[in-house]
């Protein structure tokens, strides 16, 4: 027989490729159960139906220790799915949803939103991560960009909203998140920059008209925001590009 052959239709060369094979058998099942950590189990649509699991099952709960203190648990199965308010266009189950109230806020489509903690993000240094410029003031707007504060805020319908107050800055990725935006009622709401386009004569927004700025949600600071508020302000602006108008609904032709 051949060096390291066992018998002599059996050697180490092949049993290590079974070994080979086994192992990365078990890495796929692995790696596939964690990604369905925060995937199932689903709703199947319908009050009390039955929940999918899905295969490979829901792994066992993991806890994971946060670098603030908190602890994380991992499928949280007790944690609320964020909240809408829709009902079924058609009586069958899948069809779709159509917004109930003010479409803005409900919840769903462009503007459906997941239940994120309600604590503001933090940088490694454990600072408040996004704060406007009145707090870090050791940042601010580079010398050959167009400087928006003080700018009026024109709407989808070309009416000013409000002026800009103030820029939120991203202490981390030192970029600007937020456009702090002062409302003709004395209110201020937060406008994500990437639904803004800002120019020298003012920031113009497509997805919500003037008048509709004020139902965007408010932060419980004034110079902090939480997760679950950045999902909720983010929703909104996603709702606005479909529902802001009754056109935006209809084929483009």
């Amino acid at each position: 027989m051949e060096t390291g052959a066992i018998t002599q239709y059996v050697d180490v060369a092949q049993l290590v490729l079974y070994a080979f094979w086994a192992f990365f058998a078990g890495l796929i099942y692995y790696l596939v159960r964690e990604n369905h950590r925060e995937g199932y189990p689903m709703d199947p649509g319908r009050e009390n139906g039955p929940k999918t699991s899905g295969w490979p099952n829901v792994p066992g709960p993991k806890t994971y220790r946060l670098t603030d203190g908190r602890e994380l648990l991992s499928p949280d199965l007790a944690r609320p799915d964020g909240a809408y308010e829709a009902e079924n266009m058609h009586g069958w189950i899948g069809s779709p949803l159509e917004p109930k109230g003010d479409p803005l806020l409900a919840g769903v489509g462009p503007g459906a939103w997941a239940q994120r903690a309600d604590h503001p993000d933090m940088t490694f240094e454990g600072e408040v991560k996004l704060v406007p410029l009145r707090v870090a003031s050791d940042h601010g707007v580079a010398r050959q960009d167009t400087d928006p504060r003080g700018l009026p805020v024109y709407g989808a319908d070309g009416e000013v909203a409000g002026s800009v107050k103030d820029m939120w800055v991203d202490r981390s990725e030192m970029m600007f998140r937020y456009i702090e935006v002062d409302l003709k009622d004395g209110s201020s709401v937060l406008l994500p920059v990437n639904f803004s386009r800002i120019r020298k004569e003012g920031v113009h927004v497509h997805a919500l008209l003037a008048e509709q700025f004020v139902r965007v949600p408010r932060t419980a600071s004034p110079e902090q925001v939480t997760l679950l508020e950045e999902e909720k302000i983010m929703a909104c602006y996603g709702a606005g590009l479909l529902y802001a108008t009754p056109e935006r609904q209809e084929p483009l032709w």
